[in-house]
């Protein structure tokens, strides 16, 4: 079995890609796990979870099995049922209901593709998949009471106080005027939640002091925020043809952005300033958090 190891000698760029080349196809051998599915939800299953990502919640979910040391098959289903759960809410969160959005990286989005009905039943089977995929994980259901810890974790991530709620809050501020503090909790909890999970979920497979546990638990909060920052960011700094979505998507339905909120000078200050706390956690985690700082470098910086 391929054992993940901070010794091993590709290429930040070379691990990223092999990352994401073993979440693809574990994704598309997840999304055959049922056969009687129709052609055209099968379909809709494929171009939602299959297509072009930078899939850094897999990437995070590898990069912490890797400072645990843990063996890498232990980790796919946890990185595949991220990858599921974020593709569903992409889906959701493009709906005319929601943020009426029709790009996404780069393609029409789901309901735009298919029409509304099969994009909301995509997503709701997605999710479902989700789930499904880290109850048959072979490697987690040797330790039964460590997979209904990561089960738990993910549909905590995801539900009422976790992403569905954080998008209920975005929606309720549309149009008003929100301070930093309830911004932060509307990203904490739509963004940031599922961010944290990616690197909580592959924690609880390893044994490890508590006051680990607490760093890696305060670096998913930060770079979460990092994240959202930089994405706020990247709305009005970039184009739509790089950016692969519509730009300004958050000023035309009135949403307040760390750049309407703070301006874009202060924005990026912001962001500065919470990626050093980002990196000074990962100091005191030590040499085997180089993957995450290689993870984390690539979400502060990425220009897309």
């Amino acid at each position: 079995m391929l054992m993940i190891t901070r010794s091993q000698p590709e290429t930040f760029g070379e691990r990223l890609e092999f990352y994401r080349q073993r979440v693809n196809a574990h994704l598309e051998e997840t999304l055959a796990i049922n056969k009687d599915v129709p052609q055209e939800l099968k379909d809709a299953m494929h171009y939602a979870a299959l297509g072009p990502g930078k899939r850094i919640r897999p990437l995070l979910s590898y990069a912490t099995a890797e400072f645990f040391e843990l063996k890498v098959e232990s980790v796919d289903s946890i990185a595949v049922a991220i990858e599921l759960v974020h593709a569903y809410s992409l889906i959701h969160d493009d709906l005319p209901a929601m943020d009426d959005d029709d790009l996404r990286r780069g393609r029409p989005t789901t309901h735009r593709k298919f029409n509304e009905a099969v994009a909301i039943l995509t997503g709701d089977a997605l999710q479902a998949l989700a789930f499904e995929s880290l109850s048959k994980s072979p490697f987690l259901s040797k330790q039964p009471q460590t997979q209904t810890k990561i089960i738990g974790r993910l549909a905590n991530a995801a539900g009422a106080s976790g992403m569905a709620g954080g998008q209920l809050l975005d929606l309720e501020a549309e149009g008003r005027s929100v301070d930093e503090v309830a911004l932060a909790d509307i990203h904490w909890r739509k963004t940031g939640r599922l961010i944290q999970a990616s690197i909580m979920m592959p924690s609880e497979l390893a044994t490890s002091s508590a006051e680990t546990i607490r760093k890696l638990d305060r670096f998913g909060n930060d770079i979460g925020l990092v994240f959202q920052i930089r994405d706020d960011l990247l709305e009005v700094e970039q184009n739509t043809e790089i950016l692969g979505k519509n730009t300004y998507s958050d000023e035309n339905n009135k949403k307040t952005t760390y750049p309407s909120l703070l301006g874009l000078e202060d924005a990026r200050n912001r962001a500065s300033e919470v990626y050093k706390n980002v990196l000074e956690t990962l100091e005191q985690l030590g040499e085997r958090a180089g993957g995450l700082r290689w993870v984390s470098d690539y979400i502060m910086n990425r220009s897309h």
